[in-house]
């Protein structure tokens, strides 16, 4: 089971996408991601598998969620430095997103 602590060490924010791309070169269908994760943060780049459920023009503006606190991981050519938060759910990957605008950079707690 996991602890408190243990979640408390995850780092989970609210950022904008500001910059979305088709990922040809991903083994399975995904997206590149830019999102703009407030002053303190700034702007971390992630790879999404989330293409049953958006489209790429769809994702610049949106609020999502994300852990901004693990290694950076490179996918092809692509270094994520985020990992975008949602659900596996029947449709697809349906991202985590508050349920109002907030600021970017706002903590899960």
């Amino acid at each position: 089971m996991a602890t408190f602590e243990d979640f408390k060490k995850l780092d989970i924010c609210v950022g904008e996408v500001i910059k979305a791309e088709v990922f040809e070169e991903a083994r399975k269908p995904a997206y590149k991601l830019w999102i703009d994760f407030g002053e303190e943060i700034g702007v971390k780049k992630s790879s999404a598998q989330i293409t049953e459920c958006y489209q790429v023009d769809e994702l610049v503006g949106k609020q999502v969620m994300g852990v901004v606190n693990f290694p950076s991981m490179q996918i092809a050519s692509f270094m994520s430095e985020a990992l975008v938060l949602g659900t596996y759910s029947e449709q697809g990957v349906v991202l985590i997103q508050p349920e109002q605008k907030v600021k970017n950079g706002d903590k899960l707690g």
